[in-house]
């Protein structure tokens, strides 16, 4: 796909054109703008007034959906905005993350009230959507504070600094002094799940027996069942509250419990040892087949919010927010069948399934102050964000410990704290323009804190010839603890101003200093011209820049595997280390972007339509190597006294990439007598190319090829693992006590790589409907049915394997458990029918 910003240009001058002949019915009445406060430091403008393209989402469109989940809720109102849920991926089944313009999760900067927020500790290192991010966890948001989302789709490091660059993500926070709402939801999956492709037993048989194997040895059954499960129940409530004479307190509260979903395949390997002379064990026939869990896991979570607000006198605001959550999350590793060598079968005679119980505590307070000095308006604030994971390995066992290993234990983990000082000043001058010249200064600085903490000995102890510590999650080490730190301050200018009532243009730069890595220098320069009422034109030119976590910079985690009986070490270690550095490690540099965008933005009446086309060039990436385990490491390793470790992996820089697109958003309202009709479609088209892989001196110079170090799985995910293509269509109807939402969402094509072509899957375009009726039955109280992805559809199946031969495996889906891909932009849970009880006071 390429995306050409000539043709764009000529398509918009002839729409500047044309567009005067409507310009009786673009001055017709039309109700107020919305005001935003994202991409812009100017009061009072309005989202299709900005110079780049601002996407805003009210709590009354979150809260016309069932999904409970804010990341869920996001992905399907905004154009360019995915949600992939992926499962069996360790900590990253219960903190999922969401990208934007198809870049990685941790390229968009959130700001709480516009100040930025802390980001999750986890880092994700399995093979999902995100692989070596950590980001911002917005499932730690309860929609019930949020009076709306504000998303600026273009790069603004220079406004913001680090993280932004495929845009941001602004959660305004309601402030109310009276009013309130409870509402109480509950859903359930009602979903029929076919997972296996290929023909049934012979003679029509149905039963899993010894015989049947035997006599058809490629067989797989067809299994086609109902699944009424993953119950969600959520109460959500908010209240506001008189602070004094002069203030507001809004209080939101949140409890949500969910029962896990399974839409793994049936277990078609053999399971058992055979018996004396090559017989199959009998067992075979009645072990449950059934024995993974392959999807969403239970889930209980308590969520708290305050937001607070005073004037102390005229000029002089005091405000501020408080925060907290706990969320008790599991999910499943992979089943250990009863012959796995990682097994004890005095303990587990039939196998076992390790469930990795996710205990997160979140929290978060700002304190700040608006006044006025010498005509500027000033904001000093601070504000702390916290964020821990601790693991504990339930239904699981140590084989090193043999028969007296505990089943359960906790392994450590790991927490993250961001403190942020903040002070900004806004004033305007008249310098004889159509407008005051706004100008907008700040100073910024940062201190990020990141530790690792041991589990129980017993979560990693190894010996002998034994796969060490917990099944399903190794436990940290003592070597493995850290606590680092690192500073960061920043300052700014940006300035705005109409030179005429049609042309707007607006500047800005920022300059960073980190303890870590020094200096950065950011810009942008964006402008905006409205031909008339009716059409208008708006492009940027920036460049940005995102400083690597210190998750990046110091993870560090150690396993055991045993291969052909031999125990092997593998490490995850900071690329500054010993043995990071022995393997041609350098410290991380940050991300460096350069960004392009251009637009049009057309006003008839009612009306409205935006197409912005943009181009983001990013150079050094971050991503984590592939587990280096080949002896000309080893060898290299051992050159440098370091001896005993069997596979490493660590983070560099090294990936640059192009990223192209484009986002349409047309909305228009029409009145009836048959009540208002609210229409939205948006759509949004994004390619991404690689033109550079990470090359390290030191292992070429021992003959490691690129592919050994970055592999094709790696590279066809960012190229191709998230749609291309994404569309949607939704219709939201109000007449008196009724109302109606009908979404359509279309998701391109996505593939989840194999080790080769033969082995990749291809998950075909699918369009999944979403329908919600309202009734108010009194003024104050509303019921509400709805039904998400109405028609059932679930991505292309994930063949599983044909043979019976645990050795044998070759595909992505080797036991039947991954039985749809993780890759997914959709998920892959089928129908959610739910119901809601809406009370306000």
């Amino acid at each position: 796909m390429e995306i050409s910003i000539r043709a764009m240009m000529i398509a918009m001058g002839a729409a500047a054109l044309a567009t005067p002949v409507f310009a009786q019915e673009a001055s017709a009445t039309k109700e107020a703008e919305v005001v935003v406060v994202t991409g812009t430091r100017v009061a009072a403008r309005s989202a299709l007034s900005t110079a780049a393209p601002v996407d805003v989402v009210s709590s009354a469109q979150l809260s016309q959906q069932g999904s409970p989940e804010l990341n869920q809720q996001l992905a399907t109102a905004l154009p360019s905005f995915n949600f992939p849920r992926p499962a069996i991926v360790d900590g990253t089944d219960s903190v999922r993350p969401a990208t934007l313009r198809g870049l990685a999760p941790d390229q968009t900067l959130v700001l709480v009230n516009g100040k930025r927020r802390h980001t999750a500790s986890l880092v994700n290192i399995n093979g999902s959507i995100g692989r070596g991010s950590s980001s911002v966890d917005l499932n730690t948001i309860p929609t019930g504070i949020l009076e709306s989302v504000e998303v600026l789709r273009d790069g603004a490091s220079a406004q913001y600094g680090s993280d932004a660059i495929a845009g941001v993500i602004n959660l305004r926070l309601k402030q109310r002094r009276e009013g309130g709402n409870v509402t109480v939801s509950y859903g359930q999956r009602q979903t029929t799940v076919n997972t296996d492709p290929a023909p049934p037993l012979p003679n029509g048989t149905t039963n899993f027996t010894a015989a049947n194997i035997i006599a058809n040895p490629s067989w797989q059954t067809i299994r086609s069942r109902d699944a009424n499960d993953g119950a969600t129940t959520t109460v959500n409530a908010w209240v506001g509250l008189p602070l004094f004479e002069n203030g507001s307190l809004t209080i939101a509260a949140e409890i949500q419990n969910r029962e896990s979903i399974n839409r793994q395949g049936y277990d078609t390997r053999r399971l058992y040892n055979l018996l004396p002379g090559g017989a199959l064990d009998p067992r075979e026939a009645t072990i449950n087949r059934w024995n993974q869990q392959y999807g969403d896991g239970e889930l209980i979570q308590g969520t708290l919010f305050a937001n607070a607000s005073i004037d102390l006198t005229d000029t002089t605001r005091l405000y501020g927010w408080l925060s907290a959550q706990g969320r008790d999350s599991t999910s499943a590793a992979f089943f250990r069948w009863p012959a796995d060598s990682r097994n004890v079968v005095e303990i587990y005679p039939n196998g076992f399934l390790p469930k990795i119980n996710s205990l997160i505590s979140d929290n978060s307070f700002a304190l700040g102050m608006e006044t006025k000095w010498n005509g500027w308006d000033v904001d000093l604030s601070v504000n702390r964000g916290f964020n821990e994971m601790e693991f504990v390995i339930r239904d699981t066992l140590n084989r090193s410990l043999g028969v007296a290993s505990p089943t359960s234990f906790n392994a450590g983990g790991f927490n993250n704290t961001q403190t942020v000082v903040n002070l900004a000043a806004v004033k305007g001058y008249n310098v004889g323009l159509a407008s005051d010249l706004n100008v907008a200064v700040g100073l910024e600085a940062r201190r990020d804190h990141y530790e690792i903490f041991a589990g129980e000995p017993g979560s990693y102890f190894q010996q002998g010839t034994f796969v060490a510590g917990s099944q399903g999650f190794g436990g940290f080490k003592p070597s493995n603890e850290i606590g680092v730190s690192r500073d960061a301050i920043g300052g700014y200018i940006d300035l705005e101003v109409n030179v005429t009532d049609a042309l707007l243009v607006s500047g800005a730069v920022r300059v960073e200093d980190y303890t870590d890595f020094g200096n950065n220098v950011s810009g942008k320069i964006s402008g905006r011209y409205d031909f008339n009422e009716m059409f208008a034109l708006r492009g940027s030119v920036s460049n940005g820049f995102r400083a690597p976590s210190l998750q990046q910079q110091f993870f560090t985690a150690s396993s055991t595997n045993v291969v052909a009986g031999v125990p092997l070490e593998i490490l995850t270690v900071p690329s500054t280390s010993r043995i990071g550095r022995a393997l041609g490690g350098t410290e991380l540099k940050p991300e460096e972007s350069v960004n392009y965008s251009l637009g049009g933005v057309f006003r008839f009446g009612d009306f409205n339509v935006t197409l912005d086309a943009y181009q983001i060039e990013l150079s050094d990436r971050i991503v984590l190597s592939e587990n280096l385990n080949q002896p000309a490491v080893s060898t290299l390793l051992a050159a440098n006294g370091i001896v005993g470790i069997n596979a490493v992996r660590f983070f560099l820089n090294g990936v640059d990439s192009t990223t192209k697109g484009a986002d349409l958003v047309a909305s228009y309202r029409l009145r009836t007598d048959f009540g208002r009709f609210d229409f939205t479609g948006s759509m949004s088209v994004n390619e991404t190319k690689l033109d550079k892989t990470p090359v390290i001196p030191a292992l070429t110079a021992i003959g490691l090829t690129p592919t050994q170090l970055f592999n094709r799985i790696n590279t066809l995910t960012l190229t191709e693992g998230q749609p291309k293509q994404k569309a949607s269509f939704n219709t939201n109807w109000n007449l008196d006590k009724f109302g109606a939402t009908f979404k359509a969402t279309y998701y391109g094509e996505v593939t989840e790589p194999g080790t080769d072509a033969a082995r990749d899957i291809k998950l075909t375009p699918e369009v999944l409907f979403d329908i919600e009726g309202r009734y108010k039955l009194t003024d104050k109280i509303s019921l509400t049915l709805g039904v998400e992805n109405a028609t059932d559809v679930y991505p292309r199946k994930t063949p599983g394997t044909t043979v019976l031969t645990p050795s044998t495996f070759t595909t992505l889906n080797n036991s039947g458990a991954t039985a749809f891909s993780r890759y997914s932009p959709f998920g892959f849970s089928g129908r959610y029918v739910y119901g809601r009880v809406s009370l306000d006071f």
